[in-house]
C-alpha cells in the first residue's frame, strides 16, 4: 500500500488522520462493501495492517498548521529559485519528461486504479509528454527573454515569476492538471498544490515520485514543491488570506470560478482560471465524413465528463442524415466496463438526475432524440434503477437560431450528451452565407476552450479561422482532443477562463513581464532630451 503524508519544506510530515483510496474496480464490483472498507479504515474502526489488496493507498490529511507551512517553506524558497538560470530550470523540465517516459506504465495504472479507463489514462500521459516534449520546451523558453544589443545599451524583454503558486486541481482528472504546476516550477515560482481529498492518491504519488526527484536533480531548494491533502473551502481560504501568495490555479464550475476569481483579485492574487468548457465542432458540407464522425464521438470519451471534447456540433444540412447515421453506428460501440478493461471508454455518472433534466428540456424544445438516453450497469445492460453509467445519446436540434435557449447545447452538461444542430434554410441571412451564420454560431459561444471545424476547402478553413476568435485552440480536420507538441493543452476565452482567459500556458500565466536596460556610458541628460533633437529642423 502506497502512504503519503503532507509533504512541505522538502520533507515528509507524519500523518494522524488519513484518507484510504479503494481500487475504482473494486467500488463498481460492490459498491457499499468498498464504502465501508473505506470509512472503517478512515475511522481507524479497521487496523491499517488488516486491509485488503484493494486498498491501494491512503494520504495523510493535512492541518491548518501544514497548510501555513507549506507556504512559509514555498516563500523562502521562491526568490532562490526565481534566480536559477533559465537552463537550469529548462533542465528540470526535460528531466521531469524523461521520467514521464520511464514510468509510463506506472502513471496509466495509478490513473485506472483512481477510476480513468484505461485508454483514457493513456491518452492523459500522452498530454503530460506533449505538455513537456522537447518543441514545446524549447517554444517557451525562447518566450522567457529577448535581447538587443545597440552601442550604448543592452535592452531586454523578460518574463520574471509571480513568486508563490498554489493549485487546486480538479477532482476528475487530478494528475493530469496538477502537473500543470511543472510550468508554474519552471517559470521559477515555488509551487504549493492541494491533493483534492476525494482522489489525492495519484497527485501525491507522482508529484513526489517525478516532480520532486527532478527538482532535486538539479539542485533546487526544499520547500520549492509541497503537496497536501487537504479541504477546499479552508485551504483556498487560507491561500486567499496569506500575504504569501502571489497566483492561484483554480480548476472548477464556471460560476463558481469567476466568483473565486473576484476574490482574488480583491485579495490581491493572480488568478488562473480553468473553468468549463463548451466546445463546439463544425462539419461541412465536404468534409471526411468517417474521420468527422470519429471526432464527433470524442463527446461520448469519459462520459462526457472531461471539459474538452466536443459538446455540441455544427452540421451542413446537406450532409446532416449521413452523418448522424455515422455517429450513431460509432456512439453504439463506446461502453462501459472496469476501467481495466482496454476497451471501456465511459466512466460512472453521478448527477443521473440532471442528464434526466437537460435531455428532456431539449426534447421539450423541439430536439428530436436519435440515440441512447438510458441508464446502463457496468456490463452495458440498460439499468434504470442502478446504473452507474449513461448511455452515449445523441439529439438532433433543427436550426440555429433557437439553438441555446436548450441547456445541452448552452452550456457543458459534463456527461454523454452531444446535439447536433442542422442550420435550417435560409439561415445564411440575405446573402445567403449559411457559413458566416455557423462562424458567427460558434464565435457567440459564452465558453471558450476549443473549436475544431471539418472541411476540404481551404477557403472555408481561412473563414474559420479568421472569424472565430474564442477558445484557447482551433483544430482542423484533426481529433478534438488529441494533444500536440507547442500547442496549448488548456485555457481559453470566456467562461472557460474568466476575464483575461487565454490559451494556458503556465509557464508565461505564473510570470509577468519586465523591462531592462543596462547602459554603457550614457549621460542621463542625453538619454532624456538628446533623441528628441534628432532630425529636427535647424
Amino acid at each position: 500500500m502506497l502512504s503519503y503524508g503532507s509533504y512541505t519544506d522538502g520533507q515528509e510530515q507524519p500523518g494522524t488522520r488519513w484518507v484510504y483510496t479503494v481500487r475504482a474496480s473494486a467500488m463498481l464490483r460492490d459498491f457499499m462493501g468498498a464504502l465501508r472498507l473505506k470509512r472503517g479504515l478512515e475511522r481507524g474502526v479497521i487496523a491499517v495492517q488488516d486491509a485488503p489488496a484493494e486498498v491501494i493507498g491512503r494520504c495523510a490529511v493535512a492541518d491548518p498548521h501544514e497548510v501555513e507551512a507549506a507556504l512559509q517553506g514555498a516563500a523562502r524558497a521562491a526568490a532562490q529559485w526565481s534566480a536559477a538560470p533559465l537552463a537550469t530550470r529548462m533542465r528540470f523540465v526535460e528531466i521531469f519528461h524523461e521520467l514521464v517516459r520511464e514510468k509510463h506504465d506506472e502513471i496509466v495504472d495509478l490513473m485506472i486504479a483512481e477510476g480513468h479507463p484505461r485508454s483514457l489514462a493513456r491518452w492523459e500521459t500522452s498530454g503530460v509528454l506533449a505538455n513537456t516534449a522537447p518543441e514545446t520546451v524549447e517554444f517557451l523558453a525562447a518566450q522567457m527573454e529577448h535581447r538587443v544589443v545597440t552601442a550604448e545599451r543592452e535592452l531586454t524583454v523578460r518574463r520574471v515569476a509571480d513568486g508563490v503558486v498554489c493549485l487546486n486541481p480538479p477532482a476528475n482528472a487530478t494528475v493530469a492538471n496538477a502537473l500543470l504546476g511543472v510550468w508554474a516550477l519552471a517559470a521559477g515560482n515555488a509551487l504549493v498544490v492541494r491533493a483534492p481529498r476525494s482522489a489525492p492518491l495519484g497527485v501525491m504519488h507522482i508529484l513526489r515520485e517525478l516532480i520532486a526527484p527532478a527538482l532535486e536533480a538539479v539542485g533546487a531548494p526544499a520547500g520549492v514543491l509541497s503537496v497536501l491533502c487537504s479541504d477546499a473551502p479552508s485551504t483556498l481560504a487560507a491561500w486567499l488570506q496569506s500575504p504569501l501568495v502571489d497566483d492561484v490555479m483554480y480548476f472548477g464550475g464556471s460560476r463558481q470560478g469567476i466568483e473565486f476569481g473576484a476574490r482574488c483579485v480583491a485579495a490581491g492574487k493572480k488568478p488562473i482560471l480553468e473553468l468549463a468548457g463548451n466546445d463546439i465542432c463544425v462539419v461541412w458540407h465536404d468534409a471526411d465524413l468517417d474521420l468527422a464522425a470519429d471526432a464527433l464521438v470524442e463527446a461520448f470519451y469519459g462520459s462526457g465528463q472531461i471539459c474538452m471534447v466536443p459538446n455540441c456540433a455544427v452540421v451542413h444540412p446537406d450532409v446532416a442524415d449521413e452523418l448522424i447515421a455515422k455517429v450513431v453506428e460509432r456512439a453504439a460501440r463506446i461502453r462501459p466496463g472496469y476501467p481495466e478493461e482496454p476497451d471501456a471508454l465511459l466512466s460512472p455518472v453521478l448527477r443521473t438526475d440532471l442528464f434526466r433534466s437537460v435531455l428532456e428540456q431539449a426534447l421539450e424544445g423541439g430536439a428530436e432524440l436519435v440515440a441512447g438516453g438510458r441508464r446502463l450497469d457496468v456490463e452495458g445492460r440498460p439499468d434504470e434503477v442502478g446504473g452507474l453509467f449513461l448511455e452515449p445519446t445523441v439529439v438532433r436540434v433543427d436550426g440555429l437560431k433557437g439553438a441555446r435557449d436548450l441547456e445541452a447545447v448552452r452550456h457543458e452538461t459534463f456527461f454523454p450528451l452531444l446535439p447536433i444542430v442542422v442550420p435550417a434554410p435560409g439561415e445564411g441571412g440575405d446573402a445567403g452565407d449559411l457559413l458566416q451564420a455557423v462562424v458567427e454560431f460558434v464565435d457567440t459561444n459564452e465558453y471558450g476552450l476549443r473549436n475544431s471545424l471539418w472541411s476540404g476547402d481551404r477557403r472555408v478553413i481561412d473563414r474559420f479561422l479568421a472569424g472565430v476568435r474564442g477558445g484557447g485552440l482551433l483544430k482542423v480536420n484533426d481529433s478534438h482532443i488529441g494533444f500536440l507538441p507547442v500547442l496549448p493543452t488548456h485555457g481559453g476565452t470566456g467562461l472557460t477562463g474568466g476575464p483575461g482567459g487565454e490559451a494556458n500556458y503556465p509557464l508565461l500565466r505564473t510570470s509577468h513581464l519586465q523591462g531592462v536596460s543596462v547602459a554603457r556610458g550614457v549621460r542621463p541628460a542625453d538619454a532624456v532630451f538628446g533623441d528628441l533633437t534628432k532630425g529636427a529642423s535647424a
